[in-house]
């Protein structure tokens, strides 16, 4: 019997003797089977489980909008990019595994895997993984202010399992697991069948749940390009700028494909004229 099954069963039987919902077992998660919509499989709505006051995340870096902001223009943006990512993830088919990523470093898409995921955590319909694959340069921990810990490296070199790394932020259903130990040479975990399969497991752990992995670059490193190959879509971060014309068509051209989602702009000028345009319409022609 699956795991969808067995919650289903539960559920029902639940219903029938009157009794109050658990936790399901080992995760610390309220697990109830829900109908999906049509042309979807059956999923199981989760909830995290409740953080004390005390312990929720209270970060200050002031370019995390989501949190800080959210009635901001920029935090509003960050939701025109939630409902985009929605329409094109949520169909027969939930592709959940997200991985953002950039040309080169400094275009800003640590701060958009976070924005993005915590506008998806503040929404009704999905909890957020958000897991920080970014072994070179971590840092997700340092904009949520807390230390560095057990995290992606230590799963994947076997020195800890999943829920001993998954830190409850208390910002609405985020949840994160963080880069972890140092290692010597990501490419080698990352191209691993057991990156693979760390993949479909919190794919399939809990089917209403968005993982964003925050990735390196592509240009100098391989290993983003290794789990272009597992995720269901990629993010392609560009600030204004900052990387050349060569450097973006570059790293577009190794992601490109089906699993290429979009393109997200980072720091547009906001007064200007349409010369400022002019240095991508080379992507526009090309439907990006």
């Amino acid at each position: 019997m699956s795991r969808i099954e067995m919650a289903m069963e539960k559920a029902a039987r639940l219903r029938e003797e009157g009794a109050p919902r658990e936790a399901a077992e080992g995760s610390g998660t309220t697990e109830v089977a829900t109908a999906a919509p049509p042309g979807n499989a059956t999923r199981v709505a989760t909830a995290p489980p409740a953080v004390p006051p005390e312990r929720v995340l209270m970060p200050r870096h002031p370019f995390l909008v989501n949190i800080l902001d959210p009635h901001s223009p920029a935090a509003e943006e960050y939701r025109k990019l939630k409902s985009v990512l929605v329409k094109l993830t949520d169909g027969d088919r939930f592709k959940n595994s997200i991985m953002v990523t950039s040309s080169v470093p400094g275009e800003g898409k640590s701060l958009t895997a976070l924005n993005l995921a915590a506008s998806l955590a503040q929404g009704l319909d999905h909890t957020v993984l958000l897991v920080d694959a970014d072994l070179r340069r971590p840092s997700l921990h340092k904009y949520l202010e807390i230390e560095q810990g057990p995290g992606l490296a230590d799963i994947l070199s076997g020195k800890a399992e999943i829920p001993d790394t998954i830190v409850q932020t208390g910002l609405g259903k985020l949840s994160l697991i963080r880069s972890g130990g140092h290692v010597e040479n990501p490419v080698e975990l990352f191209s691993s069948q057991k990156m693979r399969a760390l993949v479909d497991e919190l794919k399939n752990r809990y089917p209403d749940r968005y993982i964003i992995f925050d990735t390196p670059p592509l240009l100098p490193f391989a290993e983003s390009r290794a789990l272009a190959n597992i995720v269901d879509g990629v993010l392609l971060v560009v600030m204004e700028r900052l990387a050349s014309e060569e450097e973006v068509l570059e790293a577009y051209e190794s992601v490109k494909g089906p699993g290429l989602l979009g393109v997200v702009y980072n720091a547009a000028c906001e007064s200007g004229n349409d010369e400022r345009y002019a240095y991508y319409k080379h992507y526009q022609g090309q439907g990006q």
